[in-house]
């Protein structure tokens, strides 16, 4: 019975049309999983593989019937849900089949290797040797045969080895993504802050992508083999990473703070791991009670279900979060423990590489190697461009932290495992709250005195370098667009790991928050300039589109098997074409920055007046750039001393006054009268260099004395109109 029913499954299951490998062309299954509850026969071991090279058909199954009698077995090839073939068996008018007439009830243990026909083998096409992660199934039913009553129901998914989950890929995006970063910070410490600006917001534009990507393939909706292949490639931006010492150390720490930890890695000979894929609707109730059964016994994760595992017989079905860290070999229950390692190996070689970086050029000015003015601005400012750039690391890290974070709050796979995850969750969402009110704070000052945002955003270079991150990328006017950002990623983060037990809830969520983050783009337009808006924009699209591709997986529509399989190929297709267009822009948006002389003449200039205050002109034309030298520190009275925005709040309005009046700093930001025009300002700034101003490097006219600058500007003001509503784009 057993051996003869693997013969004809398996020989009709290799006719099927599976997957190959470059070196040699194969068809493999390593699953038989039930499709339906309470089935009479169950595998715990099954791999088999086609060889078609030298026609050979090499089988290891073991498992339980629980059928005795007379039967017929139904056996069905579904190809992307399209029923390619149907065939019914008859053990007791078929020869071969004979040893399953009538069945026997027992243990199952086959090990054998067939030869295959060569009529068997013509019979498969070519395009099954090529086709990356084919989604082909064979299905075998087994009734009585008088009573026609379903005893039993198994599946076996094919596959040819080949897949669109490549290292290569994880790797590539990585690098050009982390190269986009490092050359914005270059650029920006050799004075070009617009192509910095540019470059880091379309490399923390494709962080986001590419996070969306990984959210995609962490939602409990039942993928199609080629989609989760595909969002397994970037589940890197989610910390989702195997090293094998980190392992260790996750399951000591587990097990060190009260926790008990999975052993579905190591344990595979003795359990049956199915990771969940495409799931028809008509079965999908008919499984509801096994997969219970499975599910609970996944979260209990006591000894006991690991003596049952040894003895043979216990089932699992992973799904999301868990399906996501069992592809890439890591328990499910150091899976948060893995994220949260490498998001503070990210911070800790972050601080390393800034901190090598300016002992670098130290080294190599006082060896005459490199210029002295080279990177002057960071050398002297470090420490509060590293804030900066470390609030930028916070920032990248948020979706991944928030979504881990919440997560493990559902699955509590030990006590510090949870304390981790709540303070981590608390601590990142408390400084970006924090920077995120000090930036509406200076903004609304700027305003309140100069009637524009930009004026003390860009003028400040300690309040530049450190919160810079969250509005550099937005037009001035749209300071505030940090807020319902951090709110998007945070609902996202929620429905994602809150929701792992209901995948439809998820991608119904996904397509609202997507849907409601393109109209709002699309109608705002927040981000720097047109280029940068129509970059994010096509993002937020094709989230968008990807999210309703999501919902059309969960089946909730009921279309037919192969609507669903056509439509993972496509979302593949157009992800990787638009993966591939992000890099290259990025690549080559980083190569112009790093090896063009000047790159900031590629950008126009931005309407919001920023460079007036961030960069120094060796010919001050208007008195817009006059007050932008002034407020940085760049006349006379300008010294070293830390920024007074970041100080306000802890002086009393009299102390401000005072020191006002000795230092002659910035009175306008302390004075209780009503605000002055801009053009009648007399002020100098005590601040720290700015890393975005090369202040250093050209001659700079000086408006230390009192009233020279008012002077000047009314003497220009007579020829001039002056450019502090133009193109600004404020009215009040």
């Amino acid at each position: 019975m057993r051996l003869s029913l693997s013969r004809s499954l398996l020989a009709l299951a290799a006719t099927a049309l599976p997957f190959a490998a470059a070196e040699e062309r194969l068809i493999e299954s390593k699953s038989l999983n039930p499709c339906m509850s309470n089935s009479s026969f169950s595998a715990t071991r099954f791999n088999v593989v086609f060889t078609p090279n030298n026609r050979s058909l090499a089988f290891d199954i073991e498992g339980i019937s629980n059928i005795a009698g007379k039967v017929e077995a139904d056996l069905e090839l579904l190809v992307y849900g399209y029923s390619a073939m149907n065939q019914v068996l008859d053990p007791c008018g078929n020869e071969d089949l004979s040893g399953m007439c009538p069945m026997n009830s027992g243990p199952l243990v086959i090990h054998s290797n067939l030869d295959i026909s060569q009529d068997i083998m013509g019979s498969i096409p070519g395009i099954a040797y090529t086709v990356p992660d084919l989604d082909a199934v064979v299905r075998i039913k087994i009734k009585d045969q008088e009573t026609k009553v379903l005893l039993a129901c198994v599946e076996a998914e094919l596959s040819n080895g080949h897949s669109v989950e490549q290292k290569a890929v994880a790797w590539a995006t990585a690098v050009v993504a982390g190269l986009g970063l490092v050359a914005s910070a270059v650029t920006s410490g050799l004075g070009h802050s617009n192509t910095a600006a540019h470059v880091a917001a379309n490399a923390m534009s494709l962080f986001g992508y590419m996070q969306a990507q990984a959210f995609i393939g962490m939602t409990a909706v039942p993928l199609p083999p080629i989609v989760a292949a595909w969002t397994q490639n970037f589940q890197w931006s989610m910390g989702i990473i195997r090293v094998t010492f980190l392992q260790k150390m996750a399951t000591w720490y587990q097990r060190a703070t009260g926790g008990t930890p999975t052993t579905y890695i190591s344990q595979l000979q003795f359990i049956s791991v199915e990771v969940q894929k495409k799931m028809k609707i008509k079965r999908a109730i008919d499984g509801v009670q096994f997969a219970t059964r499975a599910v609970n016994r996944l979260l209990t994760r006591s000894n006991a279900a690991a003596t049952e595992a040894q003895a043979g017989g216990q089932r699992i079905v992973l799904h999301g979060v868990e399906r996501v860290g069992f592809k890439a070999r890591i328990e499910t229950t150091n899976i948060f423990f893995t994220g949260y390692t490498f998001f503070m190996i990210f911070i800790l070689f972050t601080i390393i590489g800034v901190v090598l970086f300016k002992f670098v050029c130290e080294g190599l000015t006082k060896m005459g190697r490199m210029k002295g003015d080279k990177f002057l601005d960071f050398r002297n400012g470090w420490r509060t461009v590293l804030k900066g750039i470390l609030f930028r690391v916070v920032l990248i890290g948020f979706p991944q932290m928030m979504m881990l974070g919440l997560w493990e709050l559902t699955k509590r796979d030990s006590a510090g495992e949870v304390v981790l995850s709540i303070l981590t969750m608390i601590t990142m969402f408390g400084v970006l709250a924090w920077a995120s009110s000090k930036v509406v704070r200076i903004a609304q000052r700027s305003i309140a005195m100069h009637k524009n945002p930009a004026y003390i955003l860009y003028s400040d270079p300690v309040a530049l370098n450190k919160w810079g991150f969250l509005y550099v990328q937005f037009k001035a006017a749209a300071y505030w667009f940090i807020i319902p950002w951090l709110a998007y990623l945070f609902i996202k983060a929620m429905f994602v790991g809150l929701s792992q037990s209901n995948g439809t809830v998820q991608a119904i969520a996904l397509v609202i928050i997507e849907a409601a983050l393109l109209i709002g783009v699309s109608v705002l337009r927040p981000w720097m300039d047109k280029k940068t808006n129509g970059f994010n924009i096509a993002i937020a699209a094709v989230n968008f589109l990807s999210a309703i591709f999501l919902l059309m997986f969960t089946e909730v529509f009921k279309q037919p098997g192969i609507v669903t399989g056509v439509m993972g190929v496509i979302f593949f297709v157009f992800n990787a074409a638009f993966s591939l267009i992000l890099l290259l822009m990025l690549l080559v948006a980083s190569g112009f920055a790093v090896f063009t002389k000047n790159p900031d003449t590629r950008y126009q200039p931005m309407r919001d007046d920023r460079g007036s205050f961030i960069k120094s002109q060796t010919q001050l034309t208007t008195e817009l750039d006059a007050l932008g030298a002034t407020a940085r520190g760049e006349g006379k009275g300008a010294h070293g001393s830390r920024s007074r925005i970041d100080d306000d709040d802890d002086y009393s309005s009299e102390e401000q006054r005072q020191i006002a009046s000795k230092e002659g700093g910035f009175t306008e930001h302390y004075a209780t009268a009503p605000p002055r025009s801009p053009a009648s300002t007399t002020h100098t700034q005590h601040a720290a260099p700015s890393f975005y101003d090369r202040s250093n490097a050209s001659p700079v006219p000086s408006y230390g004395r009192e009233g020279s600058m008012r002077n000047d500007a009314q003497q220009r003001a007579a020829n001039n109109t002056s450019p502090w509503q133009r193109g600004a784009g404020y009215d009040h």
